[in-house]
């Protein structure tokens, strides 16, 4: 028996497939607790329409067009800050970057002081065997810059503290993943507190690098970010907006530890 094409059925949306709609490429994700539309656009700028179940595909194209300006200044927002961290090769003359200023790798054939990575010299040497194997030679450079580092940022923590009318907090610098800095506050109100630095902070340069121990500094007087928080901030660096712009910029172009 023939159905007549008034009686059809719309054809709903699916699960993982792939609308496109007027040039929009999105995601589906349905949901059967989900009552509305949604849309989110990703870390990538790639696009996610969330979508109640049963919903039929000619409602989701007319949400999308209803939401088209939205979604345009979005993806656009999102293209200028996606990160576009390069991988490194461990190969004799690669380049990284130390407070803003650029050193080559060296590979030689002895593993001295302990295999660790050195700066001699303008270069920053690593053993054959450290950079022959990715795992052990990321970890060798990591270790570096965790270590010069955490003997840069030690100089500079007591004058910013004094400057901010602040308790100095205890120090390291490690593997934070994407995040700059963060402050945890002590056990008790005396507590010096401890403030972290992500380790590839120190390939920026110097006066960002002070932007993050001020802007971390902060936090021990108080917590969050609201007004307060940026008041204090600006009372001892008045152009903080001027730097956290440009550590916005700078820092999604730094090397993350990816090797290639």
């Amino acid at each position: 028996m023939t159905v007549p094409a008034d009686d059809r059925i719309p054809p709903a949306l699916a699960e993982g497939k792939l609308l496109t709609v007027d040039g929009l490429a999105l995601r589906v994700r349905v949901s059967g607790r989900r009552k509305r539309f949604a849309l989110t656009v990703e870390p990538d700028a790639g696009l996610t329409l969330h979508a109640p179940q049963g919903r039929p595909v000619a409602d989701a194209e007319d949400f999308v067009r209803a939401h088209r300006s939205w979604v345009v200044t979005k993806v656009a927002v999102r293209e200028r800050t996606r990160p576009l961290n390069p991988a490194k090769r461990l190969a004799d003359g690669e380049v990284f970057r130390y407070l803003g200023r650029t050193y080559r790798l060296a590979i030689v054939e002895d593993e001295s002081e302990f295999g660790r990575v050195r700066l001699i010299a303008g270069r920053l040497v690593i053993s054959r065997e450290q950079a022959e194997d990715p795992d052990r030679g990321r970890a060798a450079l990591v270790d570096w810059y965790c270590r010069a580092g955490r003997n840069w940022a030690a100089g500079r923590l007591q004058p910013w503290a004094a400057r901010m009318a602040v308790a100095e907090p205890e120090l390291d610098v490690c593997d934070l993943g994407s995040r700059w800095g963060r402050y945890r506050p002590g056990q008790s109100e005396r507590g010096p507190g401890r403030m972290s630095l992500g380790w590839p902070l120190f390939q920026l340069p110097m006066h960002l690098v002070d932007y993050v121990v001020a802007h971390e500094l902060a936090h021990v007087r108080v917590p969050g970010h609201k007004a307060d928080f940026w008041r204090l901030l600006g009372q001892a660096l008045p152009e903080y907006e001027e730097r956290r712009t440009e550590l916005d910029e700078l820092g999604r172009r730094m090397w993350m530890g990816e090797i290639a």
